[in-house]
C-alpha cells in the first residue's frame, strides 16, 4: 500500500534538546544564582546522570520513591513535572527555585534544536501531498517549539501523550494520529528513534522506520531516507 502519511516522533527524531550544561546555565541565569564553570559542569553531569533533563539521557537508576512517577511520566502534565523535578531534586542545588527553573527551561523553544534536514524533509513531504503528524510522549505542548523554529507550517496534526492520557507504545496514541490525518494505519509510516516506544505503531499496522538519536551536528541527513520510503 502507498504511504500517504508519516508520523514523526519529536525528541531525538525531529529535534534534539540542548546540552545539560546549557540547560543548567539558563536556569542559573534566570534565578540569579552564580556558579563557577567547574562546579556548574559537575552539577550538570550529575543532573544528566539522574535523567533530570527531559529529552536527554535516561536515568542511570530511578530511585524507588519515583518508580511509579517515572513509569507514568508522559500521561499528564502533572505526572511529567513530578517525575522530572523529582529526579532533579536527587541532585543538591543551592536554591530550591532552580528546580522549577530547570523544568520551565526545557519547555522553551530555545532549548531545542531541529535536525538540519527536518525542515527540508517535512517540506518535501508536503509538496508530495503526504500528510504528517507528530506523535510524542511528552508532558507539555510542544507546538510552540515547532512554530518558533519554522516547522509548524509543515505539520498537519499532533498526538501528544499528555493530551490523550496514554503513552507510546500504546497503539491508541498512534491510532489518534492516524485518525487526525484521516488515514488508515496501513497507509502510514512511523518515524522515531526508540525501538520499543515508536515500534509500538507496528502493532496497529503502521510501517516503522528508526533513526539514530544523535547530537544535531552528528546527524545532518538522518531523515532523508524517509523520502525514499514514501515513493
Amino acid at each position: 500500500m502507498t504511504v500517504k502519511g508519516v508520523l514523526f516522533d519529536f525528541s531525538g527524531t525531529l529535534f534534539r534538546v540542548e546540552s545539560a550544561v546549557s540547560w543548567l546555565a539558563a536556569a542559573l541565569e534566570r534565578t540569579g544564582v552564580r556558579m563557577g564553570e567547574t562546579e556548574a559542569a559537575e552539577v550538570a553531569r550529575r543532573l544528566e546522570e539522574a535523567g533530570a533533563l527531559p529529552g536527554g539521557a535516561q536515568p542511570r537508576a530511578v530511585p524507588p520513591h519515583l518508580t511509579e512517577a517515572w513509569a507514568a511520566r508522559d500521561r499528564s502534565a502533572e505526572e511529567h513535572r513530578a517525575a522530572y523535578t523529582g529526579l532533579a531534586r536527587e541532585v543538591p542545588l543551592p536554591q530550591p527555585g532552580i528546580y522549577d527553573a530547570l523544568y520551565e527551561r526545557h519547555m522553551e523553544p530555545a532549548a531545542w534544536h531541529p535536525y538540519a534536514d527536518a525542515a527540508g524533509v517535512l517540506g518535501e513531504l508536503r509538496q508530495r501531498g503526504v500528510r504528517t503528524a507528530v506523535v510524542s510522549n511528552v508532558g507539555w505542548d510542544l507546538r510552540p517549539v515547532f512554530r518558533a523554529h519554522g516547522l509548524g507550517t509543515w505539520v498537519d496534526a499532533y498526538a501528544l501523550s499528555f493530551e490523550h492520557g496514554v503513552q507510546k507504545p500504546d497503539p491508541r496514541l498512534f491510532l489518534a494520529a492516524c485518525q487526525a490525518l484521516g488515514l488508515a494505519p496501513g497507509e502510514v509510516l512511523m518515524v522515531g528513534d526508540d525501538r520499543r516506544a515508536d515500534g509500538g505503531a507496528a502493532a496497529l499496522g503502521c510501517a516503522v522506520h528508526l533513526v539514530d538519536h544523535l547530537p544535531v551536528e552528528e546527524r545532518p541527513a538522518g531523515l532523508r531516507p524517509v523520502l525514499g520510503l514514501v515513493g
